[in-house]
């Protein structure tokens, strides 16, 4: 992609990012803006706003979790749908937690910590991705690879600082 193309495009989702943050009401966010955690938790601590982090992969849809099957990874409480899949987290972690700790991939790739909308998802390379909302989503599936690779080459930098540094 050229220099100018790739800039007008990152534009672009910048701006739908940015509208889409601003006309998404505050209690959608279950991040601190102040916090410098690498994890997308809420108040209690749970990910993934209590979805089964499993269920992406065999259900192939966002599914609530209950609480009595509870497995605590990498400083994050995750809920699952059964004991089965609270097992088969526990097993492979890697395999089924969310990339980034949770939070928009999309952002990331922008260089942003946005929370991440478990409504708003995509499984790609046997990864879980969120993203802040399904707008944002629909640029983020435009090229899901290039994204992904810009993410993961800011993630190191942004990951320990906070949402609010980082607008």
């Amino acid at each position: 992609m050229k220099p100018n193309k790739l800039r007008a495009t990152l534009l672009a989702v910048a701006t739908t990012i940015a509208l889409g943050a601003a006309m998404a009401p505050v209690t959608s966010f279950a991040y601190d803006e102040n916090s410098t955690s690498a994890v997308n938790v809420d108040a209690k601590g749970v990910g993934l706003k209590g979805h089964d982090p499993v269920a992406y992969f065999t259900v192939g849809a966002p599914t609530a979790g209950k609480a009595e099957y509870t497995y605590k990874h990498d400083g994050v409480t995750y809920q699952f749908a059964s004991a089965a899949n609270r097992d088969a987290f526990k097993s492979a972690p890697a395999k089924y937690a969310p990339q980034f700790g949770g939070f928009c991939a999309m952002g990331v790739a922008l260089e942003k910590k946005l929370d991440g909308d478990p409504t708003a998802w995509t499984i790609a390379n046997d990864k879980l991705y969120l993203n802040v909302n399904k707008d944002v989503q629909k640029k983020y599936l435009e090229d899901v690879n290039g994204n992904n690779k810009k993410a993961e080459s800011n993630w190191p930098q942004l990951r320990h600082k906070t949402p609010k540094s980082l607008s």
